[in-house]
């Protein structure tokens, strides 16, 4: 999606065929959203993509677009979402809709109360006060940062655990009975489970991430989060001798990650992070500086950036490890990050270019001030 700047005109729309035919039409989104305007719904027409998708996008249309008719408006954005989402990639969504109806209409979880996420009930006091008073002091209280970028606290309460663990198992069995493959969270993944196709699990996914998260992020990664967060990816992954292996060093789909230890049996396993990196600087070395190992341990939450590259040591044979992953997406940060050209807030190689310049520049301003002061002299 391509963004326009602040104070840039905006291009003529022409729908007239005759018009498409003599000059391309560069679609682009509003830099900023009309929240004014009331979107339309898009359910009865038959489109590539969901008609969810296109209501979030429809506010940042530019303004001429906003009073078009339901079927040039959704031509519009589909023309700017097909560059980015291939026709194969939304077949395979298509797929996945289908998936989900039928996962949603036969899977009965064994506690209803995902839907309704009761605080009191899974969050712990101490967690839920700092969320309430919602200042950088109260997450203060409550949050340790061992690391730039790298937040640990504690979350939820033990009920919460043991109902999740139950409900993964009660996931498995039922797929297992109805012959119905399970949605796994990353090619290697043979024993992992996506949260967010089941009942319940998806809206305790999103309300976690808007009610909870997002609040923190607003305060110790504002960049990342924006106005809020428009999308999640919730799984929940098994480590040890009988399940998958940890991932080697990588970085998460995400803007911000939660990694939150659900299980954990015996030492081993720790988490290493390697440095924060933004698209331009993905290949470059890690530093040693950059290198920070954390032994996260059971019931442990841990906040940071999904460019923050990392990956766990294998576990030993006797430790196993359960956790829940959630991560939490920002478009319109994605589609910035195509416009800026260094990002010296988070990205660790941004930051290293940007005091090296810094440092050149006041060098040379030293060199000419020598120059003049000798030149002064000379004289």
């Amino acid at each position: 999606m391509a963004v326009e700047g602040e104070g840039a005109s905006q291009p003529p729309v022409t729908t007239t065929a005759a018009a498409t035919t003599t000059e391309r039409v560069i679609a682009r989104l509003s830099r900023f959203p009309n929240m004014e305007h009331i979107c339309d719904n898009y359910g009865d027409l038959k489109l590539e993509f969901s008609s969810s998708v296109l209501s979030s996008l429809e506010k940042y249309l530019p303004p001429e677009m906003l009073t078009a008719n339901r079927e040039a408006k959704a031509k519009f954005m589909s023309d700017i979402l097909r560059k980015y989402i291939s026709r194969s990639e939304c077949f395979i969504a298509k797929w996945r809709n289908y998936y989900w109806q039928r996962i949603n209409s036969e899977y009965k979880p064994l506690y209803r109360g995902w839907c309704n996420l009761d605080p009191e009930l899974f969050l712990l006091p101490a967690f839920r006060n700092a969320i309430s008073e919602n200042t950088e002091e109260s997450f203060r209280r409550i949050i340790s940062e061992p690391f730039p970028g790298v937040l640990v606290f504690q979350m939820f309460q033990p009920d919460f655990f043991e109902k999740l663990i139950l409900e993964v198992e009660n996931v498995r069995k039922w797929a297992h009975e109805k012959k119905i493959p399970i949605r796994r969270p990353n090619k290697t993944s043979k024993h992992g489970v996506v949260l967010d196709d089941y009942f319940g699990l998806d809206f305790m996914s999103k309300k976690l991430m808007e009610d909870f998260i997002f609040p923190i992020c607003k305060v110790f990664f504002p960049e990342e989060c924006g106005a809020m967060f428009d999308s999640h990816h919730g799984f929940f992954i098994e480590n040890g001798e009988d399940r998958d292996a940890p991932l080697c060093y990588h970085v998460d789909d995400s803007e911000i990650t939660l990694n939150v230890c659900v299980r954990k049996r015996f030492e081993g396993g720790e988490i290493s992070f390697v440095g924060t990196r933004c698209q331009k600087h993905k290949e470059t070395n890690i530093k040693p500086e950059e290198v920070f190992r954390y032994f996260h341990t059971q019931g442990q939450a841990i906040l940071h950036r999904g460019r923050h590259s990392h990956g766990a040591r294998a576990t030993t044979p006797s430790c196993y490890r359960a956790n829940m992953i959630l991560f939490c997406r920002n478009s319109l940060f994605r589609e910035m990050e195509t416009y800026k050209k260094e990002f010296p807030e988070w990205c660790d190689e941004c930051a290293h270019e940007k005091k090296e310049k810094e440092s050149q520049s006041l060098a040379a301003k030293r060199k000419g001030m020598i120059r003049i002061v000798g030149g002064g002299k000379a004289q």
